[in-house]
């Protein structure tokens, strides 16, 4: 599996300012993306799970896992943006199963947002 390098991740409080400022949403019923287009040529990802959403650390864990593992696998088809991640009420409670789901509902039309549009 691809690594999940530096480059790749939102680490400064301005890259998540800037991105929950202007971004555009995509909502889930228990994920939020919020996207922004980038200077970089390759998509960046930064997580913002709330304790007040996942109060225990296993489920807030749980779900930056399995974010930073969907992100990987789908990194290659996202264009050059920068997306930070929200979990919503019941996020820390959903299944693995469900929380794949949503991240692959999530990629699917951040790609197809960015998708150029085909003229009739």
């Amino acid at each position: 599996m691809p690594r999940f390098p530096r480059r790749a991740r939102l680490r400064r409080p301005g890259d998540y300012d800037a991105v929950l400022s202007g971004g555009k949403r995509y909502s889930e019923q228990i994920l939020t993306a919020v996207v922004k287009s980038t200077i970089p040529a390759a998509p960046r990802l930064g997580l913002a799970i709330s304790s007040r959403v996942a109060p225990d650390a296993v489920d807030r864990n749980r779900i930056k896992r399995l974010a930073r593992e969907s992100f990987r696998r789908h990194r290659a088809q996202l264009p050059a943006v920068d997306v930070v991640i929200l979990a919503r009420a019941g996020a820390g409670a959903a299944r693995p199963a469900e929380l794949r789901g949503a991240f692959e509902r999530l990629w699917q039309r951040i790609a197809a947002a960015s998708a150029p549009r085909k003229e009739p």
